[in-house]
């Protein structure tokens, strides 16, 4: 178990071990610190054709900058809080509808 968040340096050999790992040997593994959407893009590789992922490289590694960057935590973080705005919302929605048939 680890002690203390991985450094920059951990995490891209992290990366790129689970890059060599998905365009070789298939999935990539749990709990390597990589965020979900590194993760998705690593699977994507993993699902594809062998002869098609090395197209998928690229996108893995702009998910694994957003990770590195912060980006992709960030843009997490909006969609969540837009989503309980949005929740937020129709729950007002429904507090003040007029009552129905069954009320």
């Amino acid at each position: 178990m680890r002690h203390r968040w991985p450094t920059d340096q951990e995490l891209r050999q992290t990366f790129h071990e689970e890059l060599e790992r998905v365009l070789v040997r298939g999935g990539p593994r749990s709990c390597t610190r990589l965020d979900e959407d590194t993760s998705e893009a690593l699977w994507a590789i993993a699902s594809a054709e062998p002869a098609d992922r090395k197209a998928l490289v690229p996108a893995a590694y702009r998910a694994f900058a957003g990770r590195l960057d912060g980006s992709n935590a960030a843009r997490r973080h909006e969609d969540q809080e837009r989503w309980f705005e949005e929740r937020e919302q129709r729950r007002q929605g429904k507090a003040g509808a007029a009552p129905g048939p069954l009320s």
